[in-house]
């Protein structure tokens, strides 16, 4: 568990925000060490509130005891969120924010730029534990409130620090957009298998089973992608043809360096 001395504060109950707070009480953070900041919180998130002793909407001048601040509301509605929050910098919390295409510098003009601040962005599998977040500290931050941010981060998944804030953009268009990427690899995988004659669910239930099992496999394995696809491709199989397809003319690797960098770019348009 943690070593959370002090309160735990969730701004934002939405999808994200219920990940975090699931994930938090599976580590063991006792509810009453845990406020949450929101005007209409899903009516799901009840009795998990209710078991914990969770408190709910405190007034924000009581919480003289924060310590770990996460925003997980949506960027547009940003604006009208942080300045109820500056109160907490009586406490000296470090305030985390998985807002996307919201910058540091954003956040140090509200909140000041005395505050600790965390800037981080993880992606939907995080839903079912197994995410990844990538985290860019401010200077403000302590090396202890750096893991600490890191250690709750963990209660969805992976965390990883980048050493440029500006690699945030990039970052957005692998990790935290690139589940759809594969949603849409599902989708095509299974439209080509209805195409050679399976039935739609039949080529569904593969075609998901199959980007599951692959991805558990590379994630486990200690070998580079490159070597597994090597190693499951035998010279003129059935694989190996699919794969020059695949591969002619650069195929694959170029639409996907297309996709990134569209959503690279389209990251630093919102960020402006």
């Amino acid at each position: 568990m943690p070593e959370l001395s002090g309160r735990l504060v969730l701004v934002g109950a939405g999808k994200m925000g219920s990940a975090m707070l699931a994930g938090w009480l599976k580590q063991g953070i006792p509810g009453s060490q845990i406020s949450i900041i929101d005007p209409a919180p899903p009516p799901e998130l009840s009795s998990l509130v209710k078991a914990h002793g969770i408190s709910v909407n405190p007034a924000i001048d009581t919480l003289t005891n924060a310590e770990f601040v996460l925003i997980a509301v949506k960027p547009q509605i940003m604006d009208a969120v942080l300045p109820a929050l500056v109160p907490l910098k009586a406490s000296h919390p470090v305030f985390v924010s998985v807002a996307a295409g919201r910058t540091l510098e954003g956040f140090e003009a509200v909140l000041g730029a005395d505050a600790a601040i965390i800037r981080a962005m993880p992606n939907t599998p995080a839903a079912v534990g197994r995410g990844i977040t990538a985290i860019y500290p401010n200077p403000v931050c302590s090396a202890e409130q750096t893991s600490l941010a890191t250690s709750l981060l963990q209660a969805i998944g992976e965390v990883v620090t980048i050493d440029r804030e500006e690699l945030m953009d990039a970052v957005t268009a692998v990790s935290g957009s690139g589940p759809a990427y594969v949603f849409h690899l599902i989708e095509c995988l299974a439209a080509a298998g209805e195409d050679e004659g399976l039935p739609a669910e039949t080529a569904l239930q593969l075609a998901k089973a199959t980007v599951a099992g692959a991805g558990e496999l590379v994630r486990q394995s200690d070998l580079h992608p490159a070597t597994l696809r090597t190693n499951v491709t035998s010279p003129a199989g059935t694989t190996a043809a699919a794969l020059e397809v695949l591969m002619a003319e650069d195929a694959m690797p170029r639409l996907l360096r297309e996709a990134v960098r569209a959503a690279t770019k389209r990251g630093v348009e919102l960020a402006g």
